[in-house]
């Protein structure tokens, strides 16, 4: 097989007859994989999706979720901070921080949570992308969209692979194995697992040392048992371990140019204490089935555990301002139960339940360091500059210590069907009753120390001793009910339902929650404007759910015999109660802010042709226009109303591009290879705006690929570059502390990949 960037391709090996090696073979045609949801393939569903086979992903170098980023329509994952950071836009919608935008399945089993998302891919059998919102079926966080990875099928793979690479750049080397294995007819298993280590890219100027090493391992195990014809259960386990460097972001200036204090820092990474990231991640999951001749039942079962650690300079130069080290213990838990209908039918439906709970305990105390107690005690000046009364900080740091727990709980029921109304004709209807429940459980303190001087009424104060606690313990809760609707009608004109057209009108909902970083600004706060105001804060760290309305046209086309393949599809999409991450007024921490209404709307579309067994070609492109149709960003310094309106969205990208073929040479029987491809290609994204004032931005940018993949029965061998051109780009950018810093995308890279099959 062979395959480019969102095309599968079967030739004829030496010996072999096949039928026309000209044609796109349909991924779902050779990969297939159960969903307990969906009834025909996904080119043949009222959306838009792309799909990416194991050759692919091996092409391509898809070794985590972010490798996938722009190579399907309107996708945008930046590489940026560490692990942690797993931001995902599709069409505009998307999240920094806290819930996901965009849902991730395994093998049928969610990841409720974006700090799981960046895990190393070993063994993979497929992936899909999913754009515009799947809560009908799917639920919570997947109002941009859905990821689903596909491991492989012991019953389907077997045989041992050792795979070896390396790569220029970051001096990277990884080593993984995978053996697969039927037991028996009735009884098949796989296992593996890897171990990695990269130096770095980025070089810190202050401690003298690379920002980004990483290491890391990782193992897996997919047991499928088959009692009889009717039952298939289906165990997976996966632990996966990081330890990284990250946050290597340069200085790149003061907002306003008056208050430069760091000159000689501009365009350096400069944080004197150390940044880092350490996970240790495990899923499990359970899936059984069972059949008849009318229906199937599913039963998927979850287990998530997540134990890791960020520490991070929040100051970002070499200044003694303030750290955060933040942990976090996660337990999740997920059930659902479903029963599909089997096709093929005029009527088919699929009715479910599901429910998880998620119980996370997040430790975020934060240390202001000298500089920091300086801007403490400037604060406190300010706001005492008419007081007879003056205080001076004696502390040397200050230790803000702070427990979260955050547990949630969730259920929903869900329906849908699809009725054939006339021949080619097809009308989808569903809808989702969607329960949460979030729940803070909160306790945080700091003590300042002092001495006083000055003088009230007859009472005189020379270097008297002062303290001032403050102590936040509380809890508070809500709970949200949601309907996820989603209707669609699709035509087909030919019999294998290849060419089609469809429209849709369907709804998503993003998750509300909890703003735990931001307890450190409101700690300082209250130093210098004593009182109580606990149920302020109860509103002021809360943010509600986001929910929008996606309309979409669409139509999936298959000509010339199946040498040309194309999908097309035109999307509005309004959104209510917007969630935007920013940082807080003095920049002590981020947070989430509902900002009131967005719009987005655009256009992407995919092609794929293969003129002759030689040569094959691809397109893909997206264009997105995201703007806040109705943001009040609140008051500035200069008390003036702030409004965002018509502004474009931060961070979801207007234009993303993947171009690209490829040329294969098949050579004579008695040769020790059998193929020699030649590919390339070229990758894009922007304009990107950095922030709501849309002051900030990365120009549209494109990066050259390529590479050449030796194959024989037992060996491939592929020798590839990315960002052949060098070229200088950032992947992400924001202002702290009326500062700017941005990190860099990665340079110019060359690397060899080597696969035995024993």
């Amino acid at each position: 097989m062979l395959a480019y960037a969102g095309i599968h391709f079967a030739y004829a090996h030496p010996g072999e007859e096949v039928g026309d090696t000209t044609r796109i073979f349909d991924i779902e045609e050779i990969t297939v994989v159960a969903s307990p949801k969906e009834h025909v393939r996904l080119n043949e569903q009222p959306l838009a999706a792309s799909l990416f086979n194991a050759k692919l992903i091996q092409e391509n170098r898809i070794e985590t979720l972010k490798g996938v980023s722009n190579l399907t329509p309107n996708l945008f994952i930046p590489n940026y901070g560490s692990s942690l950071t797993s931001a995902i836009y599709i069409r505009g919608i998307g999240s920094r921080i806290n819930s996901p935008a965009v849902g991730l399945y395994v093998d049928n089993i969610p990841y409720l949570d974006k700090s799981a998302f960046d895990f190393n891919l070993t063994d993979i059998e497929r992936i899909d992308v999913l754009r515009g919102p799947q809560g009908t079926l799917y639920g919570r966080n997947t109002m941009g969209g859905l990821v689903r990875i596909y491991t492989k099928n012991p019953f389907h793979h077997k045989g041992t692979e050792i795979n070896l690479s390396g790569s220029t750049g970051d001096n990277a080397g990884k080593l993984s194995f995978i053996h697969r294995q039927l037991i028996n007819d009735r009884l098949a298993l796989s296992t593996g697992g890897y171990v990695q280590e990269k130096r770095g890219v980025f070089r810190n100027m202050t401690q003298n040392r690379w920002s980004d090493p990483k290491r890391a391992a990782g193992a897996h195990l997919r047991t499928v048992f088959l009692p009889n014809d009717a039952w298939k259960f289906d165990f997976t386990a996966a632990y996966d371990y990081t330890d990284e460097g990250g946050y290597a972001y340069r200085y790149l200036g003061a907002i306003n140019p008056e208050e430069e204090m760091f000159n000689k820092l501009k365009g350096k990474i400069s944080n004197n204490r150390s940044n880092g990231y350490w996970r240790s991640l495990f899923n499990s999951g359970l899936n059984v089935e069972w059949k008849n001749d009318n229906f199937t039942l599913y039963s998927s079962t979850g287990y998530q555990h997540v134990n890791d650690c960020m520490f991070i300079d929040q100051d970002f130069l070499a200044a003694d301002i303030f750290t955060l080290r933040q942990s976090q213990r996660q337990h999740t838990l997920s059930q659902e139960l479903s029963i599909k209908s089997l096709s093929p039918k005029k009527w088919q439906h699929t009715t479910g339940i599901f429910a998880f709970y998620q119980w996370l305990q997040t430790s975020a105390p934060v240390t202001f360091h000298n500089e920091g107690i300086s801007m403490i005690q400037n604060a406190m000046d300010e706001g005492m500059k008419n007081s007879p009364i003056q205080v001076t900080l004696t502390d040397e740091k200050l230790y803000i210590p702070g427990t979260f727990d955050t547990p949630t709980f969730g259920a929903a029921l869900f329906h849908q069907s699809t009725i054939e109304i006339v021949k080619g004709l097809k009308a989808t209807a569903g809808i989702r009753l969607n329960y949460e429940k979030i729940q803070i459980d909160y306790n945080t303190e700091a003590t300042i120390h002092g001495i006083m001087n000055g003088s009230v009424a007859d009472l005189v104060f020379t270097d008297a001793p002062f303290s001032q606690h403050v102590q936040y313990n509380d809890q508070t809760d809500k709970y949200f009910v949601h309907l996820l609707p989603k209707i669609a009608l699709s035509y087909y004109w030919d019999r294998l339902s290849t060419n089609n057209l469809y429209a849709s009108v369907s709804k998503g909902m993003r998750s509300g929650g909890y703003n735990i970083q931001m307890f450190s600004e409101i700690i300082q706060t209250r130093f210098r404007q004593p009182g109580d105001n606990s149920e302020e804060v109860k509103k002021l760290i809360t943010y509600k759910p986001e929910q929008s309305w996606n309309r979409e046209l669409g139509t999936h086309v298959t000509l010339w015999q199946g040498r040309v393949k194309a999908d097309a599809a035109l999307f509005y999409i309004i959104t209510k109660d917007q969630q935007i991450s920013r940082f807080t007024p003095n920049g002590l921490g981020r947070i989430m802010v509902n900002a009131g209404k967005g719009k987005s709307y655009g256009a992407e579309v995919s092609l794929k042709f293969r003129p002759d067994k030689h040569w094959s070609l691809f397109a893909n492109y997206g264009y997105t226009h995201a703007t806040f149709s109705k943001y009040d960003g609140g008051v500035n310094e200069k008390n003036e109303v702030v409004k965002y309106s018509g502004n474009y969205i931060p961070y979801a990208p207007m234009h993303t591009l993947n171009v690209g073929g490829g040329y294969t040479i098949f050579l004579p029987t008695n040769s020790w290879l059998q193929t020699i491809s030649i590919r390339t290609d070229l990758t894009g994204a922007g304009r990107i705006y950095w922030t709501e004032q849309n002051d900030s931005y990365q120009n549209f940018y494109h990066l050259f690929n390529g590479g050449i993949t030796l194959t024989n029965e037992k060996l491939q061998i592929d020798i590839w570059t990315r960002n052949l051109l060098d070229k200088q780009f950032n992947t992400f950018c924001f202002d702290s502390m009326s500062r700017r810093f941005a990190q860099s995308g990665l340079p110019r890279q060359f690397g060899i990949d080597i696969r035995i099959k024993l």
